[in-house]
């Protein structure tokens, strides 16, 4: 099965356009906004890096007629003010200057047909896929182009407690522009189930890149996570077998937190295992969220990463406060890989607007780790409609 742009844009704008007639009252058209700054300073010959970027968003989702549906969107970036003093990932300003994955770009972002009966759903189209808080599959929204996937996917609603879902991918729509999106035979399998004091799910991830070479990255798991009388706790491992490299590696996840009412506290600790000089990868993952926002461990080193953090989130003015500190050291041998302070602050305000500022510093570890001291600061606003 093979998803065309062409074809997604005419299945999903000839649905539109039919289900809306039957139904206009029902159907809702969407626009939104991100105007973003965002300044790179690192501790290498690259020049700093400064971007002012917006990103539009026009989404049209239809009527539901017979269980059908469908939904339309298109997303453009770009550089505003000439303030495009940065390397975009797609060979501008590339060896010069820092890097801001913010390339300018104008695509079709989610083109899907939805059918839904009952306890079942099938979309089938490009889309927005996201499981179990990102680790492994995200849509890496916080970059301007998002990531979404040409797909059939199909979730089933066994009973208030029981769920699974299966999803097919034929290519994924990477961050980096239509150039760098990859053809792909990607198979996702989850399946949850609710407890009492939690969440279990189990999940089969078998990735495939669509080129011919034997590339295969297969990873299974089960994860936990819950709440309950103010404590937060979490646990996860998988194992993962890459076929390019004959490594088989590690994951494994422990946190725990509490809430205290306006302020909670959070500590955790996240190892990806190394083997034959190849770290555990996540490569649908939304990677930005994990790791430190800096995105030094976008790849996990050949010699593996383990991250331990702690995160303190409150209220202040009306708005949220978040800080993290990530001390990051290597899978293998146990290298300092340095450490990284995170901090955000955002607010609603005028019902349709959001505004906040980002921080996040890395500070290198040993020599010999490949990395560099990085500093990077974002201001952004948001407008929905």
């Amino acid at each position: 099965m093979k998803l065309n742009k062409t074809t997604l844009l005419v299945t999903a704008a000839l649905a539109s356009t039919t289900f809306s007639t039957l139904a206009a009252e029902e159907s809702k058209t969407t626009l939104d906004f991100n105007l973003r700054y965002e300044s790179v300073d690192q501790d290498n010959t690259l020049r700093n890096a400064d971007a002012l970027t917006l990103r539009t968003r026009l989404t049209h989702e239809t009527a539901t007629y017979s269980g059908f549906s469908a939904v339309v969107e298109f997303e453009d970036s770009r550089t505003i003010a000439g303030v495009d003093n940065y390397n975009d990932t797609t060979g501008n300003n590339a060896g010069i200057y820092s890097v801001v994955a913010d390339p300018e770009t104008t695509e079709l972002d989610q083109a899907y047909v939805q059918y839904k009966a009952d306890k079942f759903t099938a979309k089938v189209g490009r889309q927005v896929i996201t499981l179990d808080g990102h680790r492994f599959v995200g849509h890496v929204g916080w970059r301007q182009d998002r990531q979404t996937f040409d797909a059939a996917n199909f979730m089933y609603q066994a009973s208030d407690k029981l769920s699974g879902s299966y999803t097919y991918i034929t290519k994924r729509n990477r961050i980096f522009g239509e150039a760098s999106d990859i053809d792909s035979k990607d198979h996702l399998l989850n399946v949850a189930y609710k407890t009492s004091i939690g969440k279990v799910v189990g999940y089969a991830y078998l990735l495939e890149a669509d080129n011919g070479t034997d590339n295969g990255i297969d990873t299974y798991g089960v994860s936990f996570t819950g709440k309950k009388d103010g404590f937060l706790y979490a646990a996860e491992i998988a194992t993962q077998s890459n076929d390019a490299s004959d490594a088989d590696t590690t994951y494994l996840m422990l946190e725990g937190g509490y809430n205290f009412g306006k302020v909670t506290t959070k500590f955790g600790y996240e190892s990806l295992g190394s083997d034959n000089g190849v770290g555990f990868a996540t490569p649908l993952a939304t990677m930005h969220k994990f790791n430190g926002w800096a995105d030094q461990f976008l790849a996990t080193p050949g010699v593996g990463l383990e991250d331990l953090y702690a995160t303190v989130s409150t209220k202040v003015l009306g708005g949220n406060l978040s800080v993290t500190y990530h001390d990051f050291s290597s899978d293998v041998d146990s290298v300092d890989l340095g450490s990284e302070i995170d901090a955000v602050y955002a607010k609603g305000f005028a019902k349709n607007y959001k505004a906040g500022v980002k921080l996040a510093s890395y500070s290198a570890g040993d020599a010999g780790s490949g990395k560099v001291d990085t500093d990077k600061i974002w201001v952004f606003i948001t407008a929905k409609f």
